[in-house]
């Protein structure tokens, strides 16, 4: 197995656990920050881990593309986890309860201003999950790819041979 792939799978579990306590603890306990800081490290600690798995001599040039594709599969493995999780936490929203706690004046602005409360259902539906957790899957493989990148070159710049 390339130490690319092999980086990006240990990597994605890493992510997996990271934003499961992520989506389900850190939300509610003010720690989503240091978690997603966390996950920033994940993603050059993937690259890393694939540059220290090549063979030696290791090379910067290589190391920071083998980095990249480990961080990005991680961030794949990850974000799907995370999509998923995102899923079933919009899906468990009540949204007649949210209508409910909204400011009525602020309902009165949004009625006056053409909006129906009611598509506030439509906004807070696992659709929404969905749609959410998938724009920061894709985002983030963007973020993956460039720390994996300065993960694997730093590793293979650090430690060229065994």
């Amino acid at each position: 197995m390339p130490s690319w792939l092999k980086a990006g799978l240990v990597g994605g579990a890493a992510l997996a656990l990271i934003y499961l306590v992520l989506v389900l603890l850190a939300q509610s306990t003010g720690l989503g920050c240091g978690f997603g800081f966390l996950a920033l490290l994940a993603f050059a600690g993937a690259g890393a881990l694939a540059a220290y798995w090549m063979p030696p001599t290791r090379q910067v040039g290589p190391a920071a593309g083998q980095g990249a594709a480990a961080a990005s599969i991680a961030q794949l493995i990850g974000g799907i986890v995370f999509t998923i999780l995102f899923v079933i936490q919009f899906s468990r929203i009540d949204t007649a309860e949210v209508i409910s706690g909204m400011d009525p004046a602020m309902l009165d602005q949004l009625a006056q201003a053409g909006y129906d409360p009611q598509t506030f259902e439509a906004a807070l539906g696992p659709i929404s999950g969905l749609l959410g957790g998938s724009f920061c899957c894709l985002g983030g493989l963007i973020f993956a790819a460039i720390l994996g990148a300065v993960g694997g070159a730093l590793m293979a710049a650090i430690k060229p041979e065994d």
